[in-house]
């Protein structure tokens, strides 16, 4: 046979292999509004960018009628390539084969892809539709989910990992989402649960849908387990490619630096937030105040809104924002508000970006459901993972900083590297009116009038301890700062910092409060 017809004929077997299930699954894949898995990478790609492995991978299963099942790449699709020209790896399961099921081959092809990725410090991207573990293929199918998860926790850290839900994800599957970095959801595609509405209404007798259950919006706003949602697999995917443009490739770089911009948002910094410090604002416009060009990509924006976390650029670098959201319960912290900002400080000090923190709270969330849920625990974690990190660290105290909030939000006594007050700022160990109430309590009780002189002394508590100077005066605070003045002590403060070299006692790892 002649190299020409070598060659003819692995085109021919390229081209029935990339037709996965063939064109009737392909088509019912369309039909619900779902791109095949091919060319979901293909979109999410640079053009021309995408290197396929493991093509010709085969099951090896002959029980149950398999002997006779012909499976293309085993139900899953590998390679790498680059996303605005950055190397990646990645794989999307073809959900037209199988179901996307998953066995022993199928999870081979991933847990090289991982390894690769691993080994050449680049990130990964998993795209997950399957209808679970290959039933067919047994303890094979848990023993390559097993390998898979092992790989999750061994890339934590070193390189960022991506997951994709772009169709079921069921039962052990969804632990490898939730091993890695970032999760990205679509609106009526996305479905995560770990036992299904037959199995629920079978074992409870309770009747609920699979979107209800488990879907996009779900994990979105409610339980915490998706990051970013998207209401198209389009616009999911210009999430990604914004997100790996700010994200380094490996824990060893910093990420890429661009060309510096001002920011574009109008509004004067010294407007956004109302003399009157029980007004509401959006913490989002003290941000796009202070990131070049004013952009924002939040993450977990739909869940715990009281606080607000994500990534812009300083000076053309990347860095990471923790601020607490006046609009929504004044910006408490709560069990998910503690979790949400814990994980994104560690993401950041595992990938050397900067976490500039901006304070406007008036402590924990108190009551019988947050002490019961675990506030104790969970916002421990927030206190751990500040004191935890060396990147540098900054924060700026805009308005409220009370009690146990004032130290978990990044403190100087927690290892901040820059801390600044807005003149405003009122930072005491409780709010001026629940202060007063206590340590003035017989003089108010005393009074003809209790309003006037509950008010005459929270108004002494305010002059005397609940304004920035107090901390000024032992240098728990740097410097209190005009508004306008933000920006360009940031700036500063990151430039002083870029080798900032912060020892650690030597140990295996910390026990964080889980």
């Amino acid at each position: 046979m002649t190299l020409k017809k070598n060659v003819e004929a692995l085109r021919q077997k390229k081209a029935i292999v990339e037709k996965g299930g063939g064109d009737k699954a392909i088509e019912k894949q369309v039909a619900m509004g779902k791109l095949p898995a091919r060319e979901r990478i293909l979109a999410l790609l640079d053009p021309d960018s995408f290197h396929e492995y493991d093509l010709f991978v085969e099951h090896e299963e002959r029980n149950f009628g398999m002997d006779n099942k012909a499976l293309p790449g085993d139900g899953v699709i590998t390679g790498t390539g680059t996303i605005n020209g950055a190397p990646i790896c990645i794989y999307a399961q073809d959900f037209t084969v199988m179901g996307g099921s998953l066995g022993l081959k199928h999870a081979r092809k991933i847990t090289k892809i991982m390894d690769h990725a691993l080994k050449m410090k680049i990130p990964c991207i998993g795209i997950n539709d399957s209808g679970g573990a290959r039933i067919q293929e047994g303890i094979g199918a848990l023993a390559g989910y097993g390998e898979i998860f092992y790989r999750n926790t061994m890339a934590s850290g070193v390189i960022p990992q991506i997951s994709v839900i772009l169709g079921p994800c069921a039962g052990g599957a969804v632990y490898s989402p939730a091993l890695t970095d970032f999760v990205f959801v679509v609106e009526n595609i996305s479905k995560m649960f770990i036992t299904g509405p037959n199995v629920i209404e079978t074992v409870l007798g309770e009747k609920i849908s699979q979107e209800n259950l488990g879907g996009a919006r779900v994990h979105a706003e409610i339980t915490g387990n998706a990051h970013f949602y998207a209401l198209s697999e389009k616009e999911c995917f210009e999430q990604i490619k914004t997100l790996v443009s700010l994200i380094p490739h490996s824990n060893e770089e910093k990420a890429a630096r661009i060309e510096p911009k001002k920011p574009r948002f109008k509004k004067k910094i010294e407007n956004i937030i109302p003399s009157d410090p029980k007004q509401p604002y959006d913490v989002r416009d003290v941000i796009s105040a202070l990131a070049d060009d004013s952009k924002f990509l939040e993450v977990h924006e739909l869940w715990a809104p009281n606080i607000v976390v994500g990534f812009g650029r300083m000076n053309g670098e990347t860095v990471g924002f923790v601020a607490n959201q006046p609009l929504y319960l004044a910006g408490v912290l709560d069990c998910d508000a503690s979790d949400k900002a814990a994980r994104f400080i560690r993401f950041c000090d595992a990938f050397n970006i900067p976490i500039i923190t901006l304070e406007d709270m008036p402590g924990y969330l108190p009551g019988v459901d947050q002490e019961h849920a675990g506030v104790i625990r969970h916002g421990a974690k927030v206190l751990y993972a500040y004191s935890e990190a060396t990147v540098p660290k900054m924060t700026v105290i805009l308005r409220k900083a009370y009690g146990g909030g004032y130290i978990a939000m990044n403190s100087r006594h927690l290892g901040a590297d820059f801390m600044f007050a807005w003149p405003g700022a009122e930072i005491a160990v409780m709010g001026p009116e629940g202060a007063a109430n206590i340590i003035f309590r017989k003089e108010i009780m005393e009074a003809e009038d209790e309003d006037a002189m509950r008010q005459q002394k929270v108004k002494e508590y305010i002059e005397k301890f609940a304004n920035p100077y107090v901390a000024a005066s032992k240098g728990y605070i740097d410097a209190v700062i005009e508004p306008q003045e933000t920006r360009e002590l940031l700036l500063h403060a990151l430039e002083v910092s870029k080798n900032k070299d912060d020892h650690r006692p030597a140990k295996k790892h910390g026990i964080p409060p889980f």
